[in-house]
């Protein structure tokens, strides 16, 4: 993990480089302060040299100036590089999540992916920044304290640096405690992320069930449970703060108690003794940043640790030799095809689909329907490849699913879903995501197609006009028009359309059907609905259940068959 973190510093490695350069010069200027002091007290000010009192006070002066210039650029340069590798950390988790199989989303919550790539990774960059500048300065300071102390009086600088050791061994013993705290932490506030996440998306189901008192109940639960293991990462703090407090003071007293002992029996000077007091500050200077390091390397590695959690989950995997096809004529066989959710780790007990094999033409429609729970939509999210079967394969046109790219593969799909989601941007944008390359005219094209031109002629900032998070601004007939639109600018041979227009009223579904109708002339279409009206005119249709498939064969067929689906449209239609 080490490794990983250093390997983001290389793209700055110059600046990494400067960072550090003006770290040690800093440490240089305060090094410098309790030698002319001591000279000052010594020999200027008793001997009357005005001169070499007020050039060295001027030296002061410029080295200060000096200082001030050089902590600028510390603090100025250092906190840029730190955010630039956050940035670039941000950048790399977010490919990685585009990258990552379906089963990862359903496992994790979207708060918590959220706290993992905006909460955790500020904190890496913190530690990035002033992690090495700390750890640097604070050997700079010990071993040049150290030497220069040593030039005064060895024997007092070892009694005094004799408490370093047992200051260094607390440390150590409590970072730990420390670690275990703030992850416990972490973990909890990516809880309430989620927590929150969830209740301001649902916020419209939550009003119109008047449940915000179940809601408040949920969110002080999660919010109670984060105060309690923050309250015991900052016990854990506190107890590292207030001994390294006692350390620190001890070492102060143990200075003053040799240092004025030694100066009583005339082993030092005044002058000595008072430089020699201006050293603690510079010892206790590192030790102070130690402890600003140690808290910053529980944020920041526990903050890494996360990310590289989520940089570990394997990616969608890839056919080593794909397989290339200039045409797809959309033939879809599945051929003993058996199916659980879940991942390899932890995978589901119960079968959704078990040593399923149907084939479906290309260039026809085939509706699939049946009971809830019979693999309908799960059905059609393997298609795209969404999910990994179990055993058995999928093919089209004669090539197994696993042999295409997947970007190929879902190039060739398309698919309208019943919860149709749109981004929060402009509807002309939102159409384009079926294909970003496209002019404004096949953009209108499209929509005109879509039968969703008309409306946003009348809209203020037409194409322009922004749809809000999930489209919150359009009713469902427009998302579902959009969805269709951009469809139709993809024109994939395939088309997907699941319970396409379950959720809407009878009037707007059948003005949308006539789109659909349109969408899917010359495809291969596969639909899942469950009214049965708009599945008449299929080719053919499927019937699913738990067992795999019942029936198959066209409406009329199965009427006169008068099996499950005779029954379902009977029910349907009964009045």
């Amino acid at each position: 993990m080490i490794k990983k973190f250093i390997s983001y510093y290389k793209p700055y490695r110059g600046l990494f480089a400067l960072d550090m350069l003006a770290s040690l010069l800093i440490a240089v200027a305060d090094l410098f302060y309790p030698m002319i002091a001591r000279n000052i007290i010594n020999d200027y000010v008793p001997n009357r040299q005005l001169r070499l009192l007020i050039v060295w006070l001027g030296a002061l002066l410029l080295i200060y100036v000096a200082k001030m210039l050089l902590n600028y650029f510390v603090q100025y340069m250092g906190h840029v590089m730190g955010t630039r590798m956050q940035g670039d950390m941000r950048r790399d988790m977010f490919r990685h999540l585009q990258k990552l199989p379906l089963s990862f989303f359903d496992e994790n919550k979207t708060g918590n992916i959220m706290s993992r790539i905006i909460n955790d990774l500020f904190d890496v960059s913190e530690l990035a920044h002033h992690g090495p500048e700390n750890l640097f300065l604070c050997t700079v300071m010990f071993v040049g304290s150290f030497a220069v102390m040593a030039t005064i009086n060895i024997w007092l600088t070892l009694i005094v640096f004799a408490m370093v050791p047992v200051i260094v061994l607390f440390s150590l013993k409590m970072r730990g405690r420390m670690h275990k705290a703030f992850k416990e932490s972490r973990e909890q506030i990516a809880e309430v992320n989620a927590e929150v996440e969830t209740s301001i998306a649902g916020i419209r189901v939550s009003r119109a069930y008047v449940s915000a008192d179940h809601e408040n109940e949920r969110f002080d639960h999660e919010n109670g449970r984060y105060v309690k293991v923050r309250s015991n990462s900052y016990k854990a703090m506190g107890q590292f703060h207030s001994g390294m407090g006692l350390l620190s003071d001890v070492l102060y007293l143990i200075a003053l108690a040799a240092g004025g002992l030694f100066f009583y029996f005339g082993k030092i000077d005044s002058g000595s003794f008072a430089a020699f007091v201006l050293y603690i500050s510079m010892v206790l200077k590192p030790i102070n940043s130690l402890v600003a390091l140690i808290e910053q390397l529980q944020n920041g590695m526990t903050g890494f640790a996360r990310f590289q959690e989520v940089m570990a989950v394997a990616e969608e995997s890839e056919p080593e030799n794909p397989v290339q096809k200039d045409t797809v004529e959309g033939r879809i066989t599945f051929d003993h095809v058996s199916f659980r959710y879940g991942n390899e780790q932890s995978p589901s007990d119960k079968l959704i689909i078990d040593d399923l094999s149907i084939e479906l033409d290309s260039g026809k429609t085939v509706a699939l329907v049946g009971p809830s729970g019979g693999g309908k939509t799960t059905l059609c999210h393997l298609i795209p490849r969404f999910y990994e079967i179990e055993s058995g394969k999928i093919s089209i046109d004669g090539v197994d699913i696993r042999d295409f790219r997947r970007e190929d593969l879902r190039k060739a799909i398309g698919i309208v879903a019943q919860d149709v989601f749109l981004f929060n941007c402009s509807i002309k944008e939102n159409i384009a995501y079926g294909n970003p390359d496209a002019t404004d005219e096949e953009i209108v094209e499209a929509a005109k197609k879509a039968n969703i031109h008309d409306y946003i002629m009348t809209l203020e900032q037409g194409y322009d006009t922004n749809v809000g998070e999930r489209g919150i601004k359009l009713s469902g007939g427009q998302k579902q028009r959009i969805s269709i639109a951009r469809v139709f600018l993809k024109n994939p041979p395939i088309l997907i359309l699941d319970e396409a227009t379950s959720a809407l009223d009878n009037v707007t579904e059948m003005l949308l059907q006539q789109s659909l109708e349109e969408l899917s002339k010359g495809r291969t279409v596969v639909v899942v609905a469950h009214r049965l009206s708009t599945v008449k005119n299929a080719d053919e249709i499927v019937v699913l259940t738990a067992d795999g498939v019942e029936e198959r064969g066209t409406h009329e067929q199965l009427i006169e068959h008068g099996g499950i689906y005779a029954t379902l449209y009977n029910h349907q239609f009964r009045t």
